[in-house]
C-alpha cells in the first residue's frame, strides 16, 4: 500500500511539471514566429525606364594648368620686398617682389650721361665731314656708320637701353590672374641662381593630359565629355571635354589626348594625378545601378519589387560604366528594381521599401 501511494505521488508530480513546462515553450515558439513575421528586409528601389547611357573609356592622366609662368629677375641684386606668399591668389599686374633699386638707378643715370656725351661726339664727327646731326636723314649710310663707330654712339645706346630694361624688370608683376607657387626666396637675400623666383599658376580652367590605346582612338572624338576624379579625393568629380587629339601613335601604341576641365575645378592642381573617364552617350537604353546586380550560381540576378515581395529575375547585361549596367534581357521598362538590401534576398521574400 505504501509503495502504491509513492507511485501515485511521482506520477502526479511528473504530470504537473510537464504541464507547467509546456506553456513557456508554446509561448516562446509563438514569440519567435511573431518576430520572424515582423522582421522584413528593408530595401531601396528604382523604377526602370529607358534613358541615355554614358559609355566610359577609362584612362589615367595628369592635370596641367591652362596658364603657367615662371617669373625671374634679370639682375642679381638683393630682394628688398616680397609682397605675396605661396598659395595666395593674385590679379594681373599685381606686385610680386622688388629688388634693391640703388645700383640700378645709378647704372641708368651713368648710361644716360654716356649717351649724351656720345651724341655730342657724333655731332662733332658729322660736322667734320660737312654734315649736321639735324640732317642725319641726308647723311650717307657709310658716313653715318663710321661717325657712330668713332663716337661710340651705338655702344652707349645699347647700354642705356639695357639699364632701362633692368630697372623696369626690378619689380615683378603677375602676368595674369592666378595663384603664387614655388616661392622660396626670402627678403634681404639674392635670388637663387638657376631657379625661377616664383611661378604663377592659373587653375581656373585646367587641362588634363592622358594617354589612350590606339585601338580606342576610333571611339573618341573632339568634344566628347570627360569625368575627372583625383586619386587623392575619391568623392570628387569634375566635368570637361576633349579639345585635342595628337595624331601620332607612340612606340608603345598610345595616343596623347588633351581635355579641358570646365566645372568645378577648385580641387584640381597642376601636376595632380587623376582618373579620366571619356563618355560616349547612347540613347534609349535600360540601365540599372551596379548594386542591383547579384550573382547566384554564377548567374546574373536582379530582384524586383512586387506586392511587398522580392521577385527573382535572371538577366543579361551588355555595356557598363563605373555606376550602371545596360540590361539586354530579363527586365522590362516600368519594373521596380531593388538596388539596396538585395544581397541576401530569396525569391518572394517579404520586403519593406525605404527611402
Amino acid at each position: 500500500m505504501k509503495n502504491l501511494t509513492i507511485s501515485l505521488f511521482l506520477i502526479t508530480l511528473l504530470v504537473f511539471t510537464g504541464a507547467c513546462s509546456s506553456k513557456p515553450k508554446e509561448q516562446k515558439e509563438e514569440q519567435v514566429q511573431t518576430k520572424l513575421t515582423e522582421e522584413q528586409t528593408q530595401v531601396k528601389v528604382v523604377k526602370l525606364s529607358r534613358t541615355v547611357f554614358a559609355r566610359e573609356i577609362l584612362a589615367n592622366g595628369i592635370v596641367a594648368a591652362s596658364h603657367k609662368s615662371d617669373l625671374n629677375f634679370q639682375t642679381n641684386e638683393v630682394v628688398t620686398r616680397i609682397f605675396v606668399k605661396n598659395g595666395e591668389r593674385v590679379v594681373k599686374g599685381q606686385k610680386i617682389a622688388q629688388l634693391d633699386l640703388f645700383k640700378l638707378n645709378n647704372a641708368l643715370q651713368q648710361a644716360s650721361d654716356n649717351l649724351e656725351k656720345c651724341k655730342l661726339e657724333l655731332q662733332n664727327v658729322l660736322i667734320g665731314q660737312g654734315y649736321s646731326l639735324k640732317d642725319s636723314l641726308h647723311v650717307p649710310k657709310d658716313v653715318m656708320r663710321i661717325a657712330k663707330t668713332r663716337s661710340n654712339f651705338e655702344n652707349s645706346r645699347i647700354q642705356y637701353e639695357l639699364s632701362t630694361y633692368n630697372l623696369k624688370n626690378a619689380v615683378l608683376y603677375a602676368p595674369f590672374n592666378g595663384v603664387v607657387a614655388n616661392l622660396f626666396s626670402k627678403e634681404q637675400n639674392q635670388p637663387i641662381n638657376g631657379q625661377a623666383f616664383c611661378t604663377i599658376v592659373d587653375n581656373a580652367a585646367p587641362e588634363v593630359i592622358f594617354q589612350m590605346l590606339e585601338n580606342e582612338l576610333p571611339m573618341i572624338s573632339i568634344g566628347d565629355k570627360v569625368v575627372v576624379s583625383p586619386f587623392s579625393v575619391s568623392d570628387y568629380n569634375a566635368m570637361g571635354k576633349i579639345v585635342e587629339i595628337n595624331p601620332v601613335v607612340d612606340k608603345n601604341g598610345m595616343v596623347r589626348v588633351k581635355a579641358t576641365v570646365q566645372s568645378p575645378a577648385n580641387k584640381l592642381y597642376d601636376g595632380m594625378n587623376v582618373n579620366v573617364g571619356v563618355q560616349k552617350t547612347l540613347p534609349n537604353q535600360l540601365v540599372i545601378p551596379k548594386k542591383a546586380l547579384v550573382l547566384r550560381s554564377n548567374k546574373q540576378v536582379v530582384f524586383t519589387f512586387h506586392d511587398g515581395k522580392a521577385m527573382w529575375n535572371y538577366v543579361k547585361t551588355g555595356l557598363e560604366n563605373s555606376t550602371v549596367f545596360v540590361v539586354t534581357e530579363g527586365l522590362n521598362e516600368g519594373d521596380t528594381v531593388i538596388f539596396y538590401g538585395n544581397i541576401n534576398l530569396a525569391h518572394e521574400a517579404p520586403v519593406t521599401v525605404v527611402k
